[in-house]
């Protein structure tokens, strides 16, 4: 007959082992208050700018105001999600709401690449109509703003390694003082030589860092959401090294995926020998030591079947079944 394992989460051993960008452990014990002041140092920021790009006829200095005002609510959103994602599992979610800093992290990495694309068109667009630009006042502004942003991303340094939410949101003050930098530049151009290309053209090398950033972190981000199988893991050489043991006969009805960034689940058929029945717990405990070892998988459920016993036995015998 089948038997079903107890759950067993071991992910003890291995808290704060980063599986890919981020180690979500790290966020615990850091205050809060560093995220609340790069919110509120972002907002102020970006009535600064747009005050100060209209004044000046830099549109570039309204981009930036546009891309600051798009960090700010991420940086909200970061808190807001962090909050949810540290809420204790119930009858509802009894997962817990780790999740809530997937979805906004996507979130995030939304806005950014909506803001990437703005400063594309913004960028094309100066090249053709090109404005008088106040170099004086573009330059002050981006000086402010690029202590501003090498404050907040301090601020989220420790927090950045933390998960990919609060990744995201750091990334958006680096390319922020990227930003910053490049407007000061320009701003120099325009006053020194009256190159007023070279605004939309660093505008377009910065949007398109931007977005190539984007391109890069988004899918880690849905394939989390999406419950896929880690990227560094190979199904196929994990089935192997679980029948290698000599006591697994076959794997099968297998489901692998990510609650989070720092927490991997598994759920299997194992088929063993009859007269292996009495050494069961032994091979239970084998293939968990296994998988938490090899493959940093912390939460295992597994189901044992008997070889030849049809009648208890799992009709779906293919590897990835229908849950």
């Amino acid at each position: 007959m089948s038997q079903e394992t107890e759950h067993e989460h071991t992910g003890e051993s291995h808290a704060g082992h980063s599986h890919g960008l981020t180690h979500s452990d790290s966020l615990q014990g850091v205050s809060t208050a560093r995220l609340i002041w790069a919110i509120v140092l972002n907002q102020l920021l970006t009535v600064g700018q747009v005050v100060a790009g209209i004044y000046s006829g830099s549109v570039a200095l309204l981009s930036d105001a546009a891309h600051n005002f798009n960090d700010a609510n991420a940086l909200l959103i970061a808190y807001i999600a962090r909050r949810i994602s540290q809420k204790e599992a119930n009858e509802r979610f009894t997962f817990g709401y780790r999740r809530a800093e997937m979805i906004g992290a996507l979130i995030n990495l939304t806005l950014l690449a909506i803001v990437g694309l703005y400063l594309v068109y913004e960028g094309i667009t100066r090249f053709f109509e090109p404005e008088h630009v106040i170099g004086s006042v573009m330059a002050y502004t981006a000086i402010l703003a690029l202590v501003v942003d090498v404050g907040s991303a301090l601020l989220l340094w420790s927090m950045s390694k933390g998960s990919l939410n609060v990744r995201a949101a750091f990334f958006h003050n680096i390319v922020d003082a990227l930003g910053s930098i490049a407007v000061l530049v320009g701003a120099g151009a325009i006053l020194w030589f009256g190159w007023v290309w070279v605004d939309p053209l660093i505008t377009l090398l910065i949007s398109g860092y931007i977005l190539w950033e984007v391109y890069k972190m988004l899918p880690q981000a849905m394939r989390m959401l999406m419950e896929g199988t880690p990227a560094d893991i190979d199904v196929s050489a994990l089935i192997e090294r679980i029948e290698a043991t000599g006591d697994v006969i076959e794997i099968h009805h297998l489901h692998l995926w990510e609650l989070d960034e720092e927490h991997r689940a598994l759920e299997a058929h194992v088929v063993i020998r009859k007269e292996d029945a009495d050494k069961l717990e032994v091979i239970k405990h084998q293939i968990k030591e296994l998988l938490l070892d090899e493959f940093e998988i912390q939460h295992t459920t597994l189901e044992f079947e008997f070889d030849g016993d049809q009648e208890n036995h799992c009709h779906d015998t293919r590897v990835i079944a229908e849950h």
